[in-house]
């Protein structure tokens, strides 16, 4: 045998079933080529110990004896030999079922790995999934693939941007709670801020936080936006007309809510705020005041505005001035646009 094969592999030879287990177990060869009649143990003996344990148990076997018959040859594959040889041998016999047996284990070797690698990709790719569906609980889809992206330096580093800020404030929330249990304020929420998250999404807005019965969005940052100003206006107006559909829902429920929007457009500063342990993304700024304290003098159903986001919005979207308004924290009085006419929304 070690001359049929050696021209063609690396041969090592075992006088013995012992010593074949022995050289098996400490270098594992690619094939076994096994006799069954052995002093001490014979090759069913050998076979079975390799193939229990679990360094050797994936190596093929083939019986080569001179056991002819059936029941021995059945035996020899009962207890897991790949192949069965009867002497006297064939050389190309023997070296075609070897070459064959080998290369059956290498298709074997490569479609185990290629299993474990998908399955690792199938764990990585539910991870990541996963991981994606928290994010987004928490940050704009723009942010979460930044984060996902290796991304998150560039957007968490504090910076001076020029924002359009939005707030959004149901009026009537205070007395609506005070009337309705626990369990039907959250479920009201839950439809309000749905129909709201939506559109914020739908116009790439980034939602800053919830304030309760209110939200902060801001648009051009961290993916700018050509016209910011009026992305935030055409997504107001959508909220608007969303807020009238939920209102046709409620109103048979006994719920009388109704919305008020502002939006302002400046400096701000942008970043990683709060403290190790707990961080938000936020904007921080004279903007972002404003915007609430229009958001706070809006009616149910208007859309209140500065003058730069009238004035940069005015070739899309019909303003109308309020006249001049006295706000807290700003020392001059600041003219007020409303909404008043759109182009049809969704």
């Amino acid at each position: 045998m070690c001359d049929v094969l050696e021209n063609d592999y690396t041969v090592k030879l075992a006088n013995n079933g012992a010593r074949a287990l022995k050289i098996a177990s400490t270098t594992p060869p690619d094939l076994i080529l096994l006799d069954i009649m052995m002093p001490e143990m014979d090759g069913y003996e050998v076979c079975e110990r390799l193939k229990a344990d679990s360094t050797t148990r994936h190596i093929p076997v083939i019986f080569v004896t001179a056991l002819t018959d059936a029941a021995n040859e059945q035996q020899g594959f009962d207890v897991g030999a790949v192949d069965y040889i009867t002497k006297p041998i064939s050389p190309p016999v023997v070296l075609a079922r070897v070459k064959n047996h080998l290369a059956l284990r290498k298709q074997a070797e490569e479609l185990e790995a290629w299993n474990m690698d998908l399955t690792k990709r199938v764990v990585d790719g539910v991870a990541e999934r996963e991981r994606l569906d928290r994010l987004r609980r928490f940050f704009s889809p723009a942010v979460a693939d930044l984060l996902l992206t290796g991304e998150e330096d560039h957007f968490l580093k504090t910076r001076r941007r020029e924002i359009v800020v939005v707030f959004l404030d149901l009026r009537g929330y205070t007395e609506f709670t005070e009337i309705h249990g626990a369990d039907e304020v959250m479920r009201v929420l839950g439809e309000y801020h749905a129909a709201m998250g939506e559109l914020i999404n739908a116009h790439g807005g980034t939602l800053e936080r919830f304030t309760g019965d209110g939200m902060m969005i801001f648009f051009n940052d961290p993916v700018e936006v050509a016209h910011p100003y009026l992305e935030a206006a055409k997504m107001a107006i959508d909220m608007q007309v969303r807020m009238k559909y939920l209102q046709k829902e409620w109103l048979p429920r006994g719920y009388c809510l109704t919305m008020g929007i502002g939006i302002a457009q400046g400096i701000a500063t942008i970043g990683a705020i709060g403290f190790e342990g707990r961080r938000d993304y936020g904007a921080i700024g004279g903007v972002t005041n404003f915007s609430a304290r229009l958001c706070s003098k809006a009616a149910g159903g208007q859309i209140l505005v500065s003058e730069l986001v009238a004035r940069n919005a005015a070739e899309s979207i019909s303003f109308q001035s309020i006249g001049k308004l006295e706000f807290k924290g700003f020392s001059e009085p600041q003219e007020v646009f409303e909404i008043i006419t759109a182009p049809e929304s969704n």
